[in-house]
């Protein structure tokens, strides 16, 4: 197990032991009154109803003691952010979460821009653990997120500006460089470049799709070579996933063999062809193969254990009268 936020476990281990000191340096008031002497009182304390009632107020005070101490660790441990321990999240689905980003390199009044916009605002109320964003040609135009209802009205948004041949600038305005054009290689680095920490090993699946040709004209001067585009997806562990709406000249199929991804065309229909790359995400890789520092959250079982410690001492109470 790791912890992501240590801080917080040491924030709390200096409050407790604040409130042991304060406990043991400052005695109660009851401890401080002065009792009133009583004979005879060997004879009380070997009864055995009095015997009884300290038997039960000592493990009152050593069970409350304990539910506390759980809730309390339990508590601290799901703040800090616990990772590598037993979790539904990684298993929904089958398998681990996954980041998806859409990257689009066709002009945004693209017919197959606009379906697969309007395909994934269709099912991103499907996901559970995944992130989704979208990438243009020169802007973020959607980091990844979990907030499924703003991805899909964005998405929506623009698939309905696209479809209908409106105001694009938003999504991918128009920019004029003195000694630079766009090109395709550069485009892919910038998508891959929207996974956090995509150049670091992470449990975390990553696929990303690419809608547009297979080919833009070169860069001048090209800021990544296709070599270093094919080292960036392998070193982020990214499945690269295209769906084409030009000619299939090699590249982009190369490099999505190359990742376990599939290169397909947007013709005759682009959403069958999103079906087939969906059906075929990035193999799961479980969270207890992954390094602490990079593998998923898992607060499942501490929340469990300080809830039902938290249930336990709130029916004592009602044990201790029975």
């Amino acid at each position: 197990m790791g912890l992501t936020w240590m801080l917080v476990v040491i924030a709390g281990c200096v409050a407790l032991a604040g409130c042991i000191a304060a406990v043991l340096f400052q005695p109660m008031g009851a401890q401080r009154r002065r009792l009133r002497p009583l004979a005879n009182t060997a004879r009380l304390t070997l009864l055995p109803e009095y015997a009884r009632a300290v038997r039960a107020r000592t493990v009152a005070a050593v069970v409350t003691i304990v539910l506390l101490a759980v809730m309390f660790a339990g508590s601290v441990i799901v703040a800090a952010r616990p990772t590598g321990l037993p979790t539904t999240a990684t298993r929904f689905g089958g398998g681990d979460p996954e980041d998806v980003m859409i990257c689009v390199g066709a002009p945004p009044t693209d017919p197959a821009v606009a379906a697969t916009l309007g395909y994934f605002a269709g099912h991103v109320d499907d996901f559970g653990t995944q992130r989704i964003g979208l990438t243009s040609t020169n802007r973020r135009v959607i980091p990844l997120t979990r907030d499924y209802q703003y991805a899909k009205q964005t998405l929506s948004d623009y698939a309905q500006t696209a479809d209908q041949r409106g105001d694009v600038a938003a999504f991918s305005a128009p920019v004029t460089y003195v000694d630079y054009s766009a090109n395709l290689d550069d485009l892919l680095s910038l998508c891959l470049t929207g996974f956090p920490g995509f150049d670091q090993p992470t449990a975390q699946r990553r696929s990303l799709i690419y809608v547009g040709p297979d080919s833009t004209p070169p860069g001048d001067p090209a800021l990544f070579t296709p070599d270093r585009l094919h080292d960036l997806a392998v070193t982020g562990a990214v499945q690269v996933n295209a769906v084409l709406t030009g000619r299939d000249s090699g590249a982009l199929s190369a490099l999505a063999r190359d990742t376990g991804g599939r290169a397909l065309s947007a013709g005759p229909s682009v959403t069958a062809s999103l079906d087939d790359i969906r059906a075929h995400p990035p193999a799961a890789r479980f969270s207890e193969d992954a390094d602490g520092d990079t593998a998923p959250e898992s607060p499942d079982v501490p929340v469990l254990i300080a809830l039902a410690a938290a249930v336990a001492l709130a029916g004592w109470p009602m044990v201790q009268r029975r």
